[in-house]
């Protein structure tokens, strides 16, 4: 009886540590619905809230001018009917907090097989690093 109360104490935290990286491997899924056609490295910087439907974000540029960083983001629609995004900049620093107060919610159609460019600011020179927060809806 001892014996197996030891094996299962044992067996603990190699089961939290499977659950854990079930958990890590799931939300990891989660994070990579994006449009095939945005390229990982753009990828990286979209907190997508549901489904991409059909909204790619092609290419990122960012650029610090005047130790300011801007940044401009190009959205194509890759399917024929419109879209209706919602879309706002999250500013972050060094350690990855978000600077300022955050932006509004913006809204934007993108016409079926179009392309719509957005553009951003930094709110300050403490600025290193942000994430493009969208969410689309059809039209």
């Amino acid at each position: 009886m001892k014996n197996r109360f030891a094996l299962a104490a044992a067996a603990a935290p190699a089961l939290a540590c499977a659950a854990l990286a079930l958990a890590l491997a799931t939300s990891a899924a989660h994070a990579q619905m994006h449009d095939p056609a945005t390229p990982l490295a753009v990828a990286g910087k979209i907190a997508l809230r549901g489904e991409a439907n059909s909204i790619a974000v092609r290419e990122m540029r960012i650029v610090r001018k005047n130790d300011i960083l801007t940044v401009q983001a190009d959205m194509a629609n890759m399917g024929r009917t419109d879209r209706t995004v919602f879309y706002r900049f999250k500013w972050l620093d060094n350690v990855g907090n978000q600077v300022g107060d955050g932006e509004s919610w913006k809204q934007m159609s993108v016409l079926g097989l179009g392309q719509q460019t957005v553009k951003s600011v930094a709110p300050t020179s403490a600025a290193v690093d942000l994430r493009l927060e969208m969410n689309v809806e059809p039209r």
